[in-house]
């Protein structure tokens, strides 16, 4: 704390008394200044504890000379007795009251050097503390990154340092960490503070006063524009403003090298999980173990997730922040694939459901390595292992959850769905279309039935007489009619191939 009039009258060596207490003797005192001009005020800057032995007052009248000094902002007036003045004026204690200006008395045994030399000493105490706070407050912070915590870390201490509240909120407004939790209630005021800090290049920094609190805002730089904003009821002094900038300075790094290490882990991710789906055999599940532990074996899940955007970062975000069991996750292919324990499931949801519009698709469990060939191949050629199955099973399921605008598709579903369900719709129709021109085009100029005429012996499984009498036609226009398909069609159709193709197309919606 800045050394003040009332920390000088209670150092007994000076014996310093009061004449009069004016608005108060807890201001504090920048410097000690001893003058005997009329006027000192152009050689003053405010805030200092100008001393007197009374000369002054031989060319000016007390009221206008207290008048001046307490305008200039004064922290005080010392008057040095038994030199020209054996007592303070009553005059001048007079006007130092009407102007609300301490006024000191300074005993003879007392020299305006030791007052000078106090004040000073107590400047330079205030000074250090200053440094050793901010000293001990970066080494907080910067213990607060390393540790386990992180960027939030970082907050929750400086929060606790200052007596606040912090948080961090990045480009589209969004608090990453905050502490207290109900600190980001707080920003609902400062959205155009935000935008305006966010919006300077360099560093950039501005205080505000936001209803009953102070805050400090600082622009970071995230993998955007974010701010870093500090508030609390008190005002903050330079002190406070430089643990705010050391606060700054650390989260800086840590994004730099949070990024840094962020992105080639997550490269790695991808590399492990892509040699577990694609490399066979015994071991390979191993790879990351020293990394990130054993993943989950036989009977585990995989579930395949993608948001709005596409980009993999936010579901990375949250899954790294999800500590909890059995888990290995990974960006593959465009997509976030996580292989978990089945009762994470739930779990892995949940802490992905923020992602705007995130869609999974899960595999039914793994299989054992016992069904497949030992060694990864079968006449020669790889045979793929049982993740590589989950894996194209969640993929499978998740294309039909963002084709039908589901949160969430089990493969297990999708399978009994039937086949129309794996297949995306445009692809279906274009193909449905294609195939069956030939008989849509013959049965438009009004030459027969072929399309209908088809489904029905399809369904029949080829038999004609069932098929002829759903119809309502004989058995020979029935033949007729599909052999006049199979020749407008160029197929086959007492091949197995060829009538799961038509029976496939003739189910397929047509496009609108």
């Amino acid at each position: 704390m800045p050394v003040t009039l009332g920390d000088l009258l209670a150092d007994r060596e000076l014996g310093l008394s009061v004449a009069v207490a004016g608005r108060g003797l807890d201001r504090p005192v920048s410097w000690v200044h001893s003058s005997e001009l009329a006027d000192p005020t152009p050689y003053l800057d405010g805030g200092e504890l100008l001393l007197t032995t009374g000369l002054a007052l031989t060319g000016t009248a007390p009221e206008d000379y207290a008048a001046r000094l307490a305008a200039h902002r004064l922290a005080g007036l010392g008057f040095g007795t038994d030199l020209g003045y054996a007592r303070v004026p009553a005059a001048l204690v007079r006007s130092c009251t009407a102007h609300g200006l301490p006024l000191l008395v300074v005993p003879e045994r007392t020299p305006f050097l030791a007052i000078a030399k106090a004040v000073s000493a107590a400047l330079a105490a205030e000074s250090y503390a200053q440094v050793v706070r901010t000293d001990q407050a970066q080494r907080s912070l910067t213990a607060a990154a390393l540790g386990r915590g992180g960027a939030g870390g970082v907050v929750r201490r400086l929060a606790e340092l200052l007596d606040g509240w912090a948080a961090v909120v990045d480009a589209g407004d969004t608090v990453r960490v905050c502490a207290p939790r109900t600190a980001a209630r707080r920003l609902s005021g400062l959205r155009s503070e935000l935008a305006r800090v966010r919006g300077r290049h360099g560093a950039t920094s501005a205080t505000v006063a936001d209803g009953a609190d102070h805050v400090v805002l600082h622009r970071l730089r995230l993998p955007g524009p974010g701010v870093l904003a500090v508030g609390r009821p008190a005002p903050f002094s330079p002190v406070d403003l430089q643990v705010v900038g050391a606060a700054v300075s650390v989260l800086t790094l840590l994004q730099a090298r949070t990024t840094a290490v962020g992105r080639a882990e997550r490269a790695l991710r991808t590399a492990v999980l892509r040699a577990m789906v694609e490399l066979p055999g015994p071991g390979v599940a191993a790879i990351g173990e020293p990394l990130w532990g054993r993943p989950p074996g036989e009977g585990a899940l995989v579930l395949a997730l993608r948001g709005r955007s596409g980009s993999a970062d936010e579901l990375l975000d949250a899954l790294e922040a999800l500590d909890d069991g059995p888990l290995f996750f990974a960006e593959l292919d465009g997509a976030v694939v996580v292989v978990a324990e089945p009762e994470l499931e739930a779990d892995v949801l949940a802490a992905t459901a923020r992602v705007p519009d995130v869609r999974a698709g899960v595999s039914e469990p793994v299989r054992g390595a016992g069904d497949h060939p030992p060694g990864g191949a079968h006449n020669g050629l790889p045979v793929a292992g049982p993740l590589h199955t989950a894996v194209e099973q969640a993929s499978r399921a998740l294309d039909a959850a963002r084709r039908l605008g589901r949160a969430r598709v089990r493969f297990a579903d999708l399978a009994g769905s039937g086949l129309h369900e794996l297949v995306p719709g445009r692809d279906a129709a274009a193909f449905a279309e294609a195939l069956l021109h030939p008989l849509v085009r013959h049965d438009a100029r009004g030459r027969g039935d072929l399309v209908a005429s088809l489904r029905e012996w399809l369904a029949h499984h080829g038999q004609w007489d069932p098929a002829a009498a759903a119809l309502g036609v004989h058995r020979h226009t029935l033949r007729a009619r599909i052999d006049k398909a199979a020749e407008l069609l160029g197929r086959d159709l007492d091949s197995p191939g060829v009538r799961a193709e038509l029976w496939f197309a003739l189910h397929v919606p047509a496009r609108p």
